[in-house]
């Protein structure tokens, strides 16, 4: 792990404290300023900063911060205090600054650098309305605009998407130690769900896996595939895995659900049973309990029937379920997993929401697959965990970035804590903002391989939900959450995660942090 005694630290300012170390015109020795992402520091930055350093004797360079960042999808890829570190690690480089506002130009107006260098393409065909802005504010105080040599011009955002570097384990590192958690503490942590107590609503599902072996790829006459029948495996999921995986992690659970009158029924309640689960269940004659089969051959899902009827629960199990909520005493959090299949509508979330005894966390999952469900309606919730799709149907939005439209997604929703989940990329998670913490933070995945991402959603939520409860902290919850899904993804079908896997997973990225 980098020595962070090394001397890197000293080159990184605020900008009173950069003032003062550059002194105030006219000086004795020259400055040269540099401003960019720098959101992987390439050839093309490092010629810059060598050209700027030749023109002048100090060499400030200048980035903008994560809040101001929005020109790429998943950007900035590096988080600020990494981007910072990378180029104080530059010889060249004798000064860093963190910029805080949307340009440059607060900057340039207070530091009052003698020389301002930018690359040439900012130039060609004439200034950048941008570049003039910055020009117009040098011309104020008397400073003057170096334009560094540009024969070849590269682009941060191209290198990383065509091979983004494994950066996970340092990226998690510095949000950590700018939180003050170690990994003993995320490992006291899910080491302490026991003393938890949640209640669980939702819809049951149950995930089958049909395993077949090919006989032929088409009948003569009509395209038709034909498999031959090896086995099935069924699994409990839907809200069930939710309160499987917080059992399964220690906590006390109390489940609420509508199942129908049928064999699959009885498969569901033996299941929770044994895992020590209170199912507060009701029956619904008229339909099936809810069940997705996908039919596999070798490493491919040919085909996956649902046995399914999604309309609306009648007004006699919505008061069974408001009896649920209200009976519940000494939990931690009321949990609401909703896959749209009959429990939760524009009708009944208001009524199963409004009942909520003060005290408990409210938490909100809207995992929608084939459906439509809007998780902006569980408004006012202490933590709602959507995914990137989701989030663009509730706020109909297909086109923006992702931070900005967590942003809007947090505000909209006016919940505490948002963890938005974007698969293969990880999670953001957005929080209350204060003076002590910034608004939002990214975490990576932490998946090896990935073998089957069904239920991972579902491990995240409870696994988070837990964390939240026992650490009372966004970021310790975020993080074991990642940890929970991760190891989700990496087995096969709707399998409760085991603490002890979650911290075996930290044991293994605090191991390749001491020799990243």
């Amino acid at each position: 792990m980098l020595d962070e005694h090394n001397g890197y630290q000293r080159k990184i300012k605020n900008r009173d404290e950069l003032a003062v170390e550059v002194g105030a015109r006219p000086r004795q020795r020259s400055v040269i300023m540099c401003h960019g992402t720098f959101d992987l520091v390439h050839p093309g930055h490092i010629r810059h900063m060598m050209y700027a350093k030749n023109k002048a004797d100090i060499l400030v360079v200048s980035l903008t911060s994560d809040d101001h960042i929005s020109k790429a999808n998943f950007r900035p890829f590096v988080p600020q205090e990494l981007r910072a570190m990378n180029l104080a690690m530059l010889e060249v480089v004798d000064y860093v600054l963190i910029d805080e506002n949307p340009t440059p130009l607060e900057n340039i107006r207070f530091l009052q650098p003698d020389y301002y260098a930018k690359g040439y393409e900012y130039v060609d065909g004439g200034l950048h309305p941008k570049t003039q802005e910055e020009v117009d504010v040098l011309k104020g105080y008397g400073g003057e605009l170096i334009l560094t040599p540009g024969d070849v011009v590269y682009s941060s955002s191209a290198i990383i998407d065509r091979a983004p570097p494994d950066l996970a384990v340092e990226k998690l590192h510095l949000l950590m130690e700018s939180e003050g958690i170690t990994f003993d503490d995320l490992k006291k942590t899910v080491s302490s769900f026991d003393s938890t107590q949640i209640h669980v609503i939702g819809d049951t599902i149950v995930d089958s896996y049909t395993y077949c072996s090919m006989i032929s790829s088409g009948a003569t006459k009509t395209p038709t595939v034909s498999l031959k029948y090896d086995r099935q495996v069924d699994f409990v999921g839907g809200a069930a895995i939710v309160a499987k995986h917080a059992r399964t992690a220690g906590a006390k659970v109390k489940f609420s659900t509508v199942l129908g009158e049928d064999n699959l029924k009885d498969f569901v309640l033996e299941d929770l049973q044994t895992h020590g689960i209170e199912c507060c269940h009701v029956i619904d004659p008229t339909r099936p309990t809810t069940q997705k089969n996908v039919f596999v051959q070798g490493p491919y899902r040919v085909l996956k029937v649902d046995k399914v009827d999604n309309s609306e629960i009648t007004e006699r199990i919505l008061d069974s379920l408001k009896q649920h909520i209200a009976a519940s005493e000494g939990v931690d959090a009321f949990v609401f997993s909703d896959f749209r299949h009959g429990i939760f509508t524009h009708v009944t979330i208001p009524q199963l929401t409004g009942i909520l005894p003060e005290g408990p966390l409210k938490v909100a999952d809207s995992q929608v697959a084939s459906r439509w469900g809007n998780i902006l309606e569980f408004q006012d919730f202490d933590l709602i965990t959507p995914n990137e799709r989701e989030a663009r149907f509730s706020l109909g939005d297909q086109d923006s970035v992702i931070r900005p439209l967590a942003l809007k997604l947090y505000e909209q929703a006016r919940c505490k804590t948002l963890i938005l989940k974007l698969g293969e990329r990880g999670i953001i998670t957005y929080r209350a903002p204060n003076s002590d913490v910034r608004s939002f933070l990214t975490i990576d995945s932490f998946t090896n391989q990935v073998v089957d991402t069904m239920g991972t959603g579902d491990a995240l939520l409870a696994y988070s939900t837990l964390g939240l409860i026992a650490s009372k902290s966004p970021v310790v919850a975020s993080i074991i959450g990642t940890m929970a899904a991760a190891i989700a993804c990496e087995h096969e079908g709707n399998i409760a995660v085991d603490p002890e896997l979650v911290i075996e997973k930290l044991d293994t990225v605090e191991r390749r942090l001491q020799f990243a």
